[in-house]
């Protein structure tokens, strides 16, 4: 991130400069996912219940909004240079670029196994998704520089490489605002799980069922269930499990 900064202000590269933005994002999400991880493995107390494991979603929301300001700001400083393109030095301007696609190449594959379990750890291997993509934009902007002597191939990628990501960020932050509302699951049918529970021998109606996710992987449920006999409560409980 330090290098490409450096090289984004030396060489005159929008591009690089909004791909050193995202891996200041990364800096900052993995950090995020660190002290999230780290508060998710406290003991639940009687104050907090649940333990702190919705860390992770909060650090997953932080993770949303602070790339979607930041994209906000790439295309208004792209907008800049379309109307007053700056010199630039395009053969260091792809050296840098190239050395932030194997930093970046190196950070998926470390990220990758945990993405698909964790929806903290899904929002950071998301950003070094964009930022890999990003580097590869700036080689192409850097060579179209170096080639053609095009200036604005500059501004055009780094605005590219602010929207690439704001379609995913997008879902990433949904996901977490669904969550923080305590939404249903998307993978729980309501409907079919009421049916189930008045299936139930002995049970005669279902009042304040209600399904949310405390973090990833963790679902929770509530409801009260209106018994014939009160003799026959504990079997009820027992197969509603």
């Amino acid at each position: 991130m330090t290098v490409e900064v450096v090289g984004g202000l030396w060489t005159g590269s929008l591009a690089l400069l909004a791909d050193a933005a995202h891996m200041l994002t990364d800096a900052g999400g993995l950090a995020l996912a660190l002290i999230a991880i780290r508060f998710s493995e406290r003991p639940a107390t009687p104050q907090r219940t649940y333990g702190y494991v919705r860390m992770e979603i909060l650090s997953a929301l932080t993770n949303a909004v602070v790339l979607l300001l930041l994209t906000i700001y790439i295309l208004y400083e792209a907008y800049q240079r379309f109307l007053n393109p700056p010199d630039i030095l395009g053969g260091p301007m792809l050296v840098v670029a190239v050395v932030g696609l194997a930093v970046n190449l190196a950070s998926m594959k470390l990220l990758s196994a945990g993405s698909s379990e964790s929806l903290n750890v899904k929002g950071a291997y998301f950003e070094v998704l964009s930022d890999m993509l990003g580097s590869l934009g700036v080689i192409v902007a850097a060579a179209i520089v170096v080639i053609t002597g095009w200036r604005l191939a500059d501004p055009i990628i780094g605005a590219g490489i602010g929207l690439f990501i704001v379609p995913r960020t997008w879902i990433l932050l949904k996901q977490a605002i669904h969550i923080l509302l305590e939404g249903t699951p998307p993978e729980i049918d309501l409907a079919l799980l009421e049916r189930k529970l008045l299936a139930i021998p002995g049970v005669l109606a279902v009042h304040d069922l209600h399904v949310w996710t405390i973090t990833s992987g963790l679902n929770a449920m509530s409801c009260h269930l209106v018994v014939a006999d009160m003799g026959q409560a504990n079997t009820a409980l027992l197969n509603a499990r």
